[in-house]
């Protein structure tokens, strides 16, 4: 496949109600008109970004993992986001990828958010990971990820670097600004997926999910209202910039200690 459909999935999320979030995305996703082969949804889609997860987080088993699973089979895309998952006595910010073939690929959130108190009551993830679907190599993030470049380092070829969050309002501009910037640092699409709307906290959400192409172009952005949009990225079109230009050839060369 050269071009991917994403579907782009901002909305206010209702609060610690996994079930009525699952009815609100269903219908969402029933009123897409286009052509969908990926649907992103935020993080913490089934219960906002919530610092008691002993209250509402699921096993993998769970209802909303199941949920998305059936809505992968059911329309024949992959559906991902983040969720709080249960595993023994940890809990962790676990962005899940659910292919349509009932395959799994999931990733923790390796940098939790500190100000709120996220690495006190979720478990930090050990690495990144890298998903192969539909001929397009995805490296994901969650939300507070995004603020730190050399974990987001393109060296293992990705295409897409594709970011999940529950971004306040206030640091909109450095959301907008961070995702801009690591598409153009690491030569890939760049896409994030905000919520909007008020949560239990009292915190606010502009929602500004985008899409930003190699060079730092907008494709599509959205606005502070729930919406639901769709937009393609290219695979032939990645590569032949990156031959035209190819930066990441001049990458500096460093491992972590």
């Amino acid at each position: 496949m050269k071009l991917l459909h994403i579907a782009l999935l901002q909305s206010d999320l209702i609060w610690h109600n996994p079930k009525a979030n699952q009815a609100q995305f269903s219908q969402d996703i029933a009123s897409i008109t286009k052509e969908i082969d990926l649907i992103v949804l935020p993080e913490m889609w089934a219960t906002g970004f919530s610092m008691t997860p002993q209250e509402v987080a699921e096993p993998m088993g769970g209802l909303s993992v199941q949920w998305m699973q059936h809505t992968a089979k059911t329309y024949n895309a992959a559906v991902c986001g983040s969720l709080a998952i249960k595993e023994g006595d940890s809990f962790f910010n676990r962005f899940i990828f659910a292919h349509p073939n009932g395959k799994l690929d999931f990733y923790d959130k390796a940098h939790p958010y500190t100000p709120s108190g996220e690495s006190k009551v979720y478990i930090a993830g050990k690495k990144s990971i890298l998903i192969e679907y539909a001929g397009f190599r995805i490296r994901p993030l969650v939300c507070y990820d995004l603020r730190f470049p050399v974990f987001a380092r393109n060296t293992d070829n990705y295409d897409l670097l594709l970011c999940v969050a529950n971004w306040p309002a206030p640091r909109t501009q450095a959301w907008n600004a961070l995702l801009r910037a690591r598409a153009i640092e690491n030569m890939a699409y760049c896409i994030g997926v905000n919520r909007s709307g008020k949560d239990a906290y009292r915190l606010h959400y502009s929602g500004a999910s985008a899409a930003y192409n190699a060079l730092g172009d907008e494709l599509i952005f959205l606005d502070a209202e729930s919406e639901t949009s769709v937009v393609s990225i290219d695979l032939k079109e990645l590569h032949t910039l990156r031959e035209k230009l190819p930066f990441l050839n001049d990458r500096d060369a460093f491992t972590l200690g």
